[in-house]
């Protein structure tokens, strides 16, 4: 079979009518399907109707340490709280503060107390002429709506194989003062499914920031949401590396229960130098009393230690993973071969990245949408929204029955095909 590049004007004309003539067929069906974001399924949500069943009225409220939960205190969360989230990133509890429902918050947060009071003593970014963030991109939307929020300048950092282009972030790390974090979610990237090498974090934790209050933001999203037990990435475990490099304070670590219990009412953490920790804490004993120790309890009680946690994890990957290979033999079977895409495999995470031709992701979502399927906006994994090739569009095949994702799959190959040789057929 030919490539699309391969056929001549003719030929992409009349494959244009006939793959509008079946667009036109779908658009009639109605159609109401979403592939936009990365939410877990119902069925994911059933599974864990148990939860519920923790606590009753008859039930023990003290932690480990003799503290009645449904009172004030720990402001840096329960003990065994602390250690189970703290062994979901792989360091002491010591290097742990448990907060509330969100990691996301966490972030903002974290940017937020930058922002007005400093990092540790620095001048608080707000103060400053500049400030800037290094953005791997493609990368997670919501991290980069938080620094655009605040003004601070995105600066598109290339994403490859093993993460981040690291000669740019050391160029740019080392010699810009204004340069005062960089956004990185390590292990399972969303949306590329992307697990950064040994060398690429430990040239992360050998940086030499021109600024003291460089910050490396961790967002550990996806530590332990594995497809295949049998083919299980590793991560380096930055806190410690950083520490071994001489930059014991140089990272924010973030993860949470969000994709693990419920979204909106899991436990989100912060892991960082005991420096860091005092330094955030100095600041959220006037922002909060506590956060919610009943949950953390439940969750404790729930998982019993991480080994448990793990074991949970398995039962999500059973439901997931039919999914995403449904996914990737689908864009195999049809358009593998056609020469107007490509796609990662990932094995762990929420989402596929797909590249299609350049100048064409606005142009399939948009097509997709009037046909019935909702997708992520193109664009939206880039700082600013601008795909600088127009070219990057997430799937995020999690939350549709497995039957609706199929058919939204037909939709979004169809859309593909048509968007291609439109585009061959400008040149």
């Amino acid at each position: 079979m030919k490539t699309y590049k391969e056929m001549t004007k003719e030929e992409l004309m009349s494959l244009k009518a006939e793959l509008e003539k079946m667009y036109e067929d779908v658009k009639g069906k109605g159609l109401k399907l979403n592939m936009a974001r990365g939410l877990p399924s119902s069925q994911q949500l059933d599974m864990e109707a148990d939860f519920f069943n923790t606590f009753d009225s008859t039930s023990e409220f003290k932690s480990e340490t003799g503290l009645d939960c449904r009172n004030y205190g720990e402001l840096l969360g329960i003990a065994e709280a602390r250690k189970l989230m703290g062994d979901m990133m792989g360091i002491p509890a010591d290097n742990v503060i448990v907060f509330g429902n969100s990691s996301l918050n966490i972030m903002y947060d974290t940017v937020c107390r930058s922002m007005v009071h400093g990092v540790c003593g620095s001048t608080p970014w707000c103060k400053l002429d500049k400030v800037k963030f290094l953005c791997p991109a493609p990368g997670y939307d919501r991290h980069f709506a938080i620094t655009e929020q605040f003004g601070i300048e995105m600066i598109n950092i290339p994403m490859t194989e093993d993460g981040p282009d690291m000669d740019l972030v050391e160029k740019h790390v080392n010699n810009d003062a204004a340069v005062k974090g960089i956004w990185c979610v390590p292990k399972y990237s969303n949306p590329q499914g992307v697990v950064y090498s040994k060398e690429t974090c430990e040239r992360l934790a050998n940086l030499k920031p021109a600024a003291e209050d460089f910050r490396i933001f961790w967002d550990n999203a996806y530590a332990i949401h594995h497809l295949y037990e049998d083919n299980q990435k590793e991560l380096p475990e930055i806190i410690s590396l950083c520490e071994k490099a001489g930059n014991p304070d140089m990272v924010y670590e973030f993860c949470s229960t969000s994709k693990v219990t419920f979204p909106g009412s899991g436990v989100a953490a912060l892991g960082s130098s005991k420096k860091n920790l005092d330094y955030v804490k100095s600041i959220i004993t006037i922002q909060t009393i506590g956060h919610d120790k009943l949950n953390q309890l439940r969750h404790v009680r729930y998982f019993k230690n991480f080994d448990g946690m793990k074991n949970h994890m398995k039962k999500h990957a059973e439901i997931l993973r039919p999914k995403f290979e449904l996914v990737l033999s689908r864009l195999e079977e049809e358009i593998g071969s056609l020469g107007i895409g490509s796609w990662t495999k990932p094995v762990g995470g929420y989402f596929v990245s797909f590249q299609a031709l350049n100048g064409c992701a606005k142009n399939i979502v948009a097509k997709c949408k009037e046909a019935g399927v909702t997708l992520t906006g193109a664009g939206a994994t880039y700082p600013y929204h601008k795909d600088p090739d127009d070219s990057n569009i997430r799937i995020a095949p999690t939350f549709p029955p497995i039957e609706e994702l199929a058919a939204a799959l037909d939709v979004f190959v169809l859309c593909v095909k048509l968007a291609s040789v439109e585009k061959l057929l400008e040149a």
